[in-house]
């Protein structure tokens, strides 16, 4: 039985790696070997398991000698001709897939590259931003060739702050539309693709600073934030005190039920849920076959123990962090970022809201923090009010925590010839259910509602090439201008919504995708970026923009 992940890009990407470079290979009974670069194995990784390749015939045993290379798109002639001079004799099949983007979830797509937040926003590597947005754009166009889409593209228009235009959105949504059009008109077919049930939106990471810093209730934001998760993985100790790992993705079921819940729920929910998907385990007739009989004998007391007993110390170490000191924080930080209390009255005066957070013993980061929000809620300070917040919170050696969010058009110091960022209206959410410390929305999700609804303002959000006629404003796409459902996707039958932000995303923003989708029903939407930030590294990113470039020290790794 595959393993291979049933989840949306993740099945899609691993369907493309079948038909492009396996199917081609399973005419011959031999066992073949893959030979996979750095990009490649992270790509192969994230959509399969080895009991996937096992299945397909591909195994890492070296004594067959019936071989495939498998590189990434941008492949070197010294690297390739490498290969050539050392295992040309070895090689049977060679062929090159076009996919440069990892899935990172079903809905969530990532270039793999934190790196592209310095090389665009530090003024001190401006040299590399505009083969950093190539490179992007190019990532961006496989992702659209892997969904055999062909998106209209829009972008948020450029800031202005300080004398200077932020129109990073707008170079890479024309190298997208340039480099969409020049693939399509290679079709294999020698066909012209025309624009399919698809818009592709561009948007920076300074159009909304708030989501990325704040701290968030819902589980696997909430846990990315206070835990340290390095590379999805979680360590904790068992009953017994010794060691134990757990990885966090789609194929822990019950992580993909719980990670967008809020935190008050998830305990209560957990025992119901492995009940649920154990009973799942089964057969959809109720029936369970030989093979599955056994694989159920082994896993199961195993499965339920463990998961269970995952989620439970992951809840437990959120819950901890939240008692301690993060449930003082959220109100404060609330208040700030919607801009009135819970009980919806305004706060008119942000600094009676943000000083009991300075005066509490919270730490460095929690406090920086706290104090952004009360700038963004400003938009913008005073010279001398910012130096005495810098000065409270103990940072006047580490400023550019602060002031460097200025490269990402966020105004920080207002005067009174700076004439204010207009602010995106919000969307009227007081009818819906929210908890006390959870009001606040992504302004991501009102762009997805919008778009999807057609309510996106040409003046805000520009075309770079004209989209379709199925996004009618109806809030779903009509019957007729449906295209057929494929064998990759048969629940979804509607049009896609492709969100790119330059910077990084956060979880909250990757849980609104997730939202969006299932409250619309007809349109499918799928966020990514260059990478994920978790509020900690945002910030030391940002922190990081105003250093200079070092070299890099190189290391090579020798295989025993």
């Amino acid at each position: 039985m595959a393993t291979v992940s049933e989840h949306g890009l993740k099945r899609v990407v691993w369907q493309r790696i079948k038909e492009t470079i396996i199917e081609d290979c399973k005419k011959s009974e031999i066992w073949k070997i893959l030979i996979l670069d750095h990009f490649t194995t992270k790509l192969l990784s994230s959509c399969c398991k080895m009991s996937d390749l096992m299945q397909e015939g591909i195994t890492i045993d070296w004594k067959f000698w019936y071989l495939i290379f498998f590189p990434s798109p941008d492949c070197s002639d010294e690297l390739f001709n490498k290969m050539k001079l050392y295992c040309g004799k070895y090689i049977r099949v060679c062929k090159e897939l076009n996919i440069s983007f990892l899935p990172q979830e079903s809905q969530v797509f990532t270039c793999d590259n934190p790196g592209a937040f310095r090389s665009i926003y530090s003024p001190h590597c401006s040299q590399d931003k505009g083969n950093t947005l190539e490179t992007l754009a190019a990532q961006i166009v496989t992702l659209c060739a892997t969904l055999d889409e062909n998106p209209g593209v829009r972008y948020k228009k450029e800031t202005m702050l300080e004398n200077t235009t932020l129109d990073n959105a707008k170079q890479l949504a024309a190298l997208v539309d340039y480099k969409l059009t020049k693939h399509y008109d290679m079709d294999d077919n020698g066909k012209k693709k025309g624009k399919t049930q698809a818009q592709l939106l561009i948007v920076e990471r300074g159009f909304d600073p708030v989501t990325p810093i704040l701290h968030e209730l819902t589980y696997q934001a909430m846990a990315y934030d206070l835990v340290p998760i390095k590379n999805d993985t979680y360590k904790y100790k068992s009953k017994d005190g010794s060691e134990k790992e757990a990885l966090l993705n789609e194929d822990d079921q019950l992580w993909a039920r719980l990670r967008h819940m809020h935190i008050a729920e998830v305990s209560e929910q957990i025992p119901k849920l492995v009940k649920e998907i154990s009973a799942n385990k089964k057969q959809p007739d109720g029936k369970i076959t030989i093979s599955g009989l056994s694989q159920l004998m082994k896993k199961m007391p195993h499965f339920r123990k463990q998961i269970k007993t995952v989620h439970l110390n992951l809840t437990e170490d959120c819950m901890n962090h939240f008692q301690k000191n993060v449930e003082k924080l959220c109100k404060a930080e609330q208040d700030l970022a919607v801009g009135s209390d819970v009980e919806g009255v305004k706060v008119k005066d942000p600094m009676r809201t943000l000083l009991p957070v300075l005066l509490h013993p919270h730490g460095t980061y929690d406090k920086i923090r706290a104090v952004l929000l009360y700038i963004f809620s400003l938009n913008g300070t005073t010279e001398e009010n910012l130096n005495k917040l810098i000065q409270h919170v103990k940072i006047e050696e580490d400023r550019e925590f602060i002031l460097n969010w200025r490269e990402l058009g966020v105004p920080i110091i207002s005067s009174p010839s700076f004439f204010p960022m207009r602010r995106s209206s919000r969307r009227d959410r007081t009818q819906e259910e929210t908890y006390s410390l959870s009001r606040w929305t992504p302004v991501i999700k009102d762009v997805m509602e919008d778009a999807v609804e057609n309510k996106l303002e040409t003046k805000e959000w520009p075309h770079q090439s004209e989209c379709p006629a199925a996004w009618n404003g109806s809030g779903a796409v009509s019957a007729r201008q449906k295209h057929k459902a494929s064998s990759q996707d048969e629940r979804r039958s509607g049009s896609r919504l492709i969100i790119f932000v330059i910077g990084g995303i956060s979880y909250s923003e990757m849980r609104s995708a997730y939202q969006v989708t299932q409250s619309v029903k007809s349109c499918e939407v799928i966020i990514g970026s260059s990478h994920i930030v978790t509020p900690m590294e945002l910030l030391d990113d940002i922190q990081a923009l105003s250093k200079p470039t070092t070299t890099k020290e190189t290391f090579t790794i020798v295989k025993e």
